[in-house]
């Protein structure tokens, strides 16, 4: 039998919902019964992957965030921590399977820092993205990079602290519907603007590629005064 996972779920629920979708935190700061427990949870292969982590951060979030992960997987699939396995789409985009056999649920997973967030919707393509917000990064060779011409426009035109937010409230959004289509670096996100609205501020939007226009996304804003967020759903 598996051990019980401490602290897995938060006992405070999902820190958002929407429709049918959820996003639920992991709280990522040192802690190494909790980081021992998760473990138990990891099979062979994350056992492995976890070791080839060089430096202990990257090793506790993964370890923490797998483990937290497949804690709410077998909780919405009902099923047991062995049945449950994961495969990789084209992109490298993980999927659930039960028993060999994909299974019916979406889910994204995002960390920094202290935080890491998991969304998770019973179908539909689904990201989800969290930063945390550093006021020491030089953003001006990322402004160059990342962003549309009227989002660079706006953030040139910010000073201080509200440049900082806007930047990475712009850019969880970017990264949110990216991992949401699950194409990787085949999407250039300079190539496509969020919508005018929530550069704005607006929480809520619709959003296409202009290649696809015909699939829309709904992202929506989700941060708060501890870190940058965002999540993204196909929409029906």
């Amino acid at each position: 039998m598996q051990p019980a996972l401490e602290a897995f779920p938060p006992p405070g629920g999902p820190i958002h919902e929407t429709d049918d979708a959820a996003v639920v935190h992991v709280d990522l700061t040192p802690d190494g019964p909790r980081e021992r427990a998760a473990l138990g949870w990891l099979d062979a292969g994350e056992r492995s992957r976890r070791a080839r982590f060089l430096y202990p951060r990257p090793r506790r979030e993964f370890t923490l965030c797998r483990a937290a992960l497949r804690s709410l997987l077998c909780r919405e699939l009902g099923c047991a921590n062995a049945e449950l396995s994961f495969g990789t789409a084209k992109f490298g985009k993980p999927f659930a399977r039960v028993g060999g056999n994909p299974a019916p649920v979406a889910f994204n997973v995002s960390h920094s820092g202290r935080h890491g967030l998991i969304a998770l919707a019973p179908t539909g393509r689904i990201g989800v993205d969290v930063e945390e917000r550093s006021t020491k990064r030089n953003l001006d060779g990322y402004i160059r990079l990342l962003f549309a011409p009227e989002e660079r426009t706006a953030l040139e035109k910010s000073r201080g602290r509200e440049r900082v937010e806007l930047f990475y409230r712009l850019w969880t959004l970017k990264e949110a519907v990216i991992k949401a289509v699950g194409a990787g670096l085949s999407i250039d996100p300079a190539g496509f603007g969020i919508p005018p609205g929530m550069v704005q501020g607006e929480r809520t939007g619709v959003f296409s590629f202009p290649q696809t226009l015909e699939v829309r996304w709904r992202l929506e804003n989700i941060g708060n005064d501890r870190f940058a967020a965002a999540i993204a759903r196909e929409a029906p």
